[in-house]
């Protein structure tokens, strides 16, 4: 005996389903938007393909034969599923589903950022996001292969297939640990660090030449103690009580409390960043909401 395997078709199942559900070849027309006879046909060649009766014509009612039940209490999930399928599509579609990837730098990771994906993902239960924190060259380098969707960076940084948007320039703040003398100023000048104790981002980044070309300006000698890449280890020695160091202020908020104070700097000493996106192809919606999620969220940080 040989077995032919039947090659169905989806017109025919759904024909099958429509009758099933309706209980008649007009009402499943209806459901189907098609004409009684076409019902009729594919029900026909539905039956033919796999080989058994399906209906029990009484009236003008379809009574499904127990083939049929079986056959159909396997299909429906089908649609269950396609149905959760169309639901999803537009999810995705009005943004309210769907994984989005962003990449930071460490300096905005402890507080701005966080903040900007709970407000992010409080309008879109359904969305997930994966998010790392990396230097901005890094980022910069993921961003534009696509392995990132969205990427928050220092500037100036210069990288090939890549969108930059800058953001708003950011005061420096001193931050200080709270016994310190200085600790009751409300504004600090770069000439009241005249000889203090300092801890300092490293020589090679940009933030470092523009301190060090302030305070040179104004003749102040600070006494370096510690150097790190890192603004939030700089902040986090500063609580330990090292010394006092100047950091954005989205860097030094989430630092403020019983060990430190963060104290506006009088000088113009200021912080760029920007929100990139890869260059090639669409942008994820997904990036792109997020992206005006995080400045409303610095927008309101600014002006409470």
């Amino acid at each position: 005996m040989v077995c032919v395997k039947a090659a169905l078709n989806l017109r025919q199942i759904e024909a099958f389903r429509s009758v099933m559900l309706a209980g008649t070849v007009v009402g499943a027309a209806r459901l189907m938007n098609v004409t009684q006879p076409g019902v009729s046909r594919s029900i026909g060649l539905f039956e033919l393909r796999i080989g058994y009766k399906l209906f029990e014509r009484h009236g003008r009612r379809l009574v499904p034969t127990a083939e049929a039940e079986a056959l159909y209490r396997e299909i429906e999930p089908l649609y269950g599923s396609l149905d959760r399928i169309a639901q999803v599509a537009q999810d995705i579609h009005f943004q309210r589903a769907g994984a989005l990837r962003v990449a930071t730098m460490p300096a905005l990771a402890q507080w701005l950022v966080p903040r900007g994906i709970a407000r992010f993902l409080s309008l879109r239960p359904k969305v997930t996001v994966f998010v790392q924190s990396l230097p901005s060259r890094q980022i910069a380098e993921l961003v534009s292969t696509k392995q990132f969707d969205v990427g928050i960076v220092e500037l100036p940084l210069s990288r090939p297939a890549i969108m930059i948007e800058p953001m708003e320039p950011v005061r420096s703040m001193a931050v200080i640990p709270a016994m310190h003398r200085l600790a009751g100023k409300k504004q600090i000048s770069l000439k009241d660090l005249d000889g203090e104790r300092m801890v300092l981002l490293s020589q090679h980044s940009f933030v470092r030449y523009q301190i060090d070309d302030a305070f040179s300006s104004l003749g102040v000698a600070p006494h370096v103690v510690l150097e790190t890449p890192s603004s939030s280890i700089a902040c986090a020695l500063v609580a330990a009580g090292a010394g006092i160091t100047l950091v954005s202020k989205w860097t030094a908020e989430p630092f403020a409390g019983p060990l430190v104070v963060v104290r506006p700097v009088k000088e113009a000493l200021a912080s760029r960043y920007a929100i990139i996106f890869p260059e090639s192809g669409a942008r994820l919606p997904l990036a792109d909401a997020f992206a005006s999620e995080l400045r409303e969220e610095i927008r309101l940080s600014e002006h409470p």
